[in-house]
């Protein structure tokens, strides 16, 4: 038996199907046009509006109708009070319809906590879902540092650190309007990096769990007036995120212990974050299901269902 799984996030329609065991996720980009930061919520709204349709008749020309037996949907940002935003309301629209044509359960989830799912998921560490752990989120919009315990199915996600002001996507996408490239910046960033020589960097101070990166957007403005080169531009962005985060998580290790360390959330798929991190253990998904997808509210909606 299966669960169909949507989200319709500020970046990315997606919409997936999962048998307990196996998936398939099918996602698209939202348009933004060149030298723009993102998309007003009302475009984003259009924008899935118009890629739903397209997405689910590619899911579904593969997936039995009657075998679904759950529709699992991200109707918020994070699951606390007060977070919201319109365009989670086209995925809930969509799969409400489809539960009730189907007669089968709605289930309803946060797109952090779907975030954590799809990385456990993919890195084959659901078992961590039922256990205590740490989990970076880090996308364009969210820079935190959680605390992951299970609550019942599902995980509840504790902010304990991460950056008091811009997120590192943020920061990401505004070193990529620096060097004229596309939005969202993370792959063309990630990718100029691994062609970089110079070790340069600016120490951003993390006494404890949180730290600030609105000071490394003019040392990263700094830097590129000084050498000009865009591939050193993209690393020194990079190592400056992937230092920070690694100095947090390595306090936070002293304060839990024995914890494992999961990072999702778009930002977690680039390869200087990875190497930087690695003497710390973590766990990564797959580069495709650390950028937003529908996949782990797949997951939680099947393990949801199941209870």
């Amino acid at each position: 038996m299966s669960v169909i799984g949507m989200d319709t996030s500020n970046y990315t329609t997606s919409i997936a199907c999962f048998d307990g065991h196996d998936g398939v996720n099918c996602s698209r980009l939202l348009p933004v046009k060149q030298g723009e930061l993102g998309l007003r919520q009302s475009d984003a709204v259009f924008a899935h509006i118009k890629s739903l349709p397209e997405l689910s008749g590619r899911l579904f020309s593969d997936v039995k109708i009657g075998k679904i037996t759950a529709v699992g949907v991200s109707t918020r940002p994070r699951a606390v009070e007060g977070s919201y935003m319109p365009c989670f309301m086209v995925g809930y629209s969509h799969a409400k319809m489809m539960a009730d044509l189907l007669q089968v359960p709605l289930i309803e989830v946060s797109h952090q906590q779907g975030h954590v799912a799809a990385s456990l998921w993919s890195a084959g560490h659901l078992e961590l879902m039922d256990e205590p752990h740490l989990a970076w989120h880090l996308s364009g919009g969210t820079t935190e540092l959680l605390l992951v315990e299970p609550e019942g199915k599902n995980v509840r996600c504790t902010k304990i650190g991460g950056t008091t002001d811009i997120s590192a996507g943020q920061l990401i996408d505004r070193t990529g309007q620096l060097l004229q490239l596309p939005f969202p910046s993370g792959k063309h960033i990630d990718a100029l990096s691994k062609e970089a020589v110079l070790s340069e960097t600016f120490k951003v101070k993390c006494p404890g769990l949180e730290f600030s990166l609105s000071g490394v957007q003019n040392k990263v403005q700094q830097f590129h007036e000084k050498h000009g080169i865009p591939t050193e531009t993209a690393a020194y962005a990079l190592r400056c995120v992937a230092k920070a985060v690694y100095l947090a998580t390595e306090n936070a290790l002293k304060m839990y212990p024995g914890c494992r360390v999961v990072f999702s959330g778009g930002v977690a798929s680039n390869s200087m974050l990875r190497q930087v991190t690695l003497p710390l253990n973590p766990i990564f998904s797959e580069p495709q299901y650390s950028t937003d997808n529908a996949m782990g509210v797949a997951v939680l909606a099947h393990r949801l269902s199941q209870e």
